[in-house]
């Protein structure tokens, strides 16, 4: 299961500590919860496993409450086990909330942001570090603005093909591994850093395409459109001659459209995927090849009855 520490939201969101416990602390849960519900002294269905957000509401809230009630209702939420506790707008803390905190040993900390602009950041970014993800063997290039992933076995021609359309105005996204998350509904695949912007070619070594190609060869991130298989020409197997045949592979969870295609000597693979990801913007902009070959198909045989 994926997780993320309270110190990476630290450093990613740029947070103030006030206390923070010496021992690392895990979040697997990527929603949040603003309790004012429990600072009116409600606790049932707490949901103390959340990162709770106390924004000027919440705060102003406490400065009404007798110090009886302040006491005994901050220190039961900081009770719970809660993986943090944070502070919106720059507000001032009140020095019970330090105390339970520091009493139970919970993260507290503060931003400048207001609630909803930290809400929607923290959102964003415990969506991608928890998001479901998996590590595939394959080559991912961005062409025409659509997602590539190379798959085959070793030796076949991926990273080849892949510098080749580098050379031919495209971008790297990763070679060899390729880490997919799903994030929301999307497939997003990126690269590990120890390989980024790296790519491997039998013969010659590692080259580094940022340095040899510059800026605009590389993506650091790119959505899975089509998984290209390459595979040997099989004199034996039936493959698909007009692409209306619809194929797909699953990968964590969700169909993406495949496509097998053989490889043997004088066969260009850099312009055969050059000319997939073009057909596949056409369809994205609605324009669908095998509705046209059915209505020529169609118009061909009422003229030849004719």
């Amino acid at each position: 299961m994926s997780s993320v520490t309270v110190r990476e939201i630290i450093e990613g969101l740029d947070l103030e500590v006030l206390h923070l416990p010496e021992k690392e602390i895990r979040i697997y849960n990527d929603e949040l919860i603003r309790p004012g519900l429990q600072l009116s002294g409600y606790f049932d269905m707490f949901a103390y496993e959340r990162i709770q957000i106390f924004g000027k509401t919440e705060s102003n809230y406490v400065e009404t409450l007798d110090q009886n009630n302040k006491i005994n209702r901050i220190d039961k939420i900081f009770s719970y086990p809660i993986p943090a506790a944070i502070v919106c707008s720059n507000m001032n803390i009140d020095s019970v909330m330090v105390y339970c905190a520091e009493k139970h040993d919970r993260p507290l900390l503060r931003t400048k942001d207001s609630t909803t602009k930290l809400i929607s950041k923290l959102d964003n970014f415990l969506e991608a570090k928890l998001a479901p993800e998996i590590t595939v063997h394959g080559v991912m290039v961005e062409v025409y603005g659509i997602g590539i992933l190379l798959t085959g076995k070793s030796s076949i021609g991926k990273s080849e093909t892949a510098l080749e359309l580098v050379k031919r105005g495209h971008r790297l996204v990763s070679d060899d591994a390729v880490i997919i998350k799903l994030i929301g509904n999307i497939l997003e695949c990126t690269s590990p850093e120890i390989t980024r912007h790296l790519l491997e070619i039998r013969g010659v070594g590692i080259l580094d395409i940022n340095h040899l190609y510059g800026v605009g060869s590389i993506r650091l991130r790119q959505k899975l459109n089509v998984v290209i298989n390459l595979e040997e020409w099989d004199q034996s197997k039936a493959y698909d001659r007009l692409g209306f045949d619809e194929k797909y592979v699953q990968i964590l969870g969700k169909n993406v459209k495949k496509m097998d295609v053989p490889v043997r000597t004088g066969r260009n693979i850099a312009m055969i995927v050059e000319v997939a990801a073009m057909s596949i913007r056409q369809r994205i902009l609605g324009y669908n090849i095998e509705d046209e070959y059915n209505k020529r198909f169609e118009n061909y045989n009422k003229n030849k009855k004719m």
